[in-house]
């Protein structure tokens, strides 16, 4: 269990995104190169494209979960109702777990202030003032238990 998500921690140190991190992570899992999990993911770090709105590494988890339980026919209600509940039982357990699913919660920013687009450099001052580390942690944490069937509360 430890190393996937120590991969994922690994990955976002290295100065992958959030949801980078936590999709690459799993990528040989789903059949996905780590170059094709980390295009598929790119866009989704810093809250989706760095505007601090979803987080990045919740995001992620929430890929895994449509790569686990997804529907792949356009009519298939039933499929369609099960992703959305894996999905939301996911979300309630990341923010139990950290407090909210906002990037800008998170991090402690006003929802207010623009975010421009450009990304900060990894180093040892954003470490400290970031709890990113921590969210792709837990994202990847969320991810394994689930498959080790854990039964998260609803």
């Amino acid at each position: 269990m430890e190393s996937k998500i120590e991969k994922a921690v690994e990955l976002f140190k290295e100065g992958y995104n959030c949801s980078q991190a936590v999709v690459a992570a799993y990528a040989e899992d789903y059949g996905f190169t780590r170059e094709q999990a980390l295009k598929m993911a790119a866009s989704f770090g810093g809250g989706i494209g760095r505007m601090r709105k979803t987080c990045g590494a919740a995001c992620g988890l929430f890929m895994l979960a449509g790569l686990e339980t997804g529907c792949t026919e356009g009519k298939d209600k039933d499929g369609k109702e099960n992703n959305y509940k894996v999905v939301q039982m996911l979300a309630k357990e990341f923010e139990k777990r950290n407090g909210s699913t906002v990037c800008a919660e998170l991090l402690g920013l006003s929802k207010e202030a623009p975010t421009p687009p450009t990304p900060e450099a990894r180093t040892a001052e954003y470490f400290k003032k970031r709890p990113c580390v921590k969210m792709v942690e837990e994202a990847a944490r969320i991810w394994e238990e689930y498959k080790a069937g854990k039964n998260f509360e609803q």
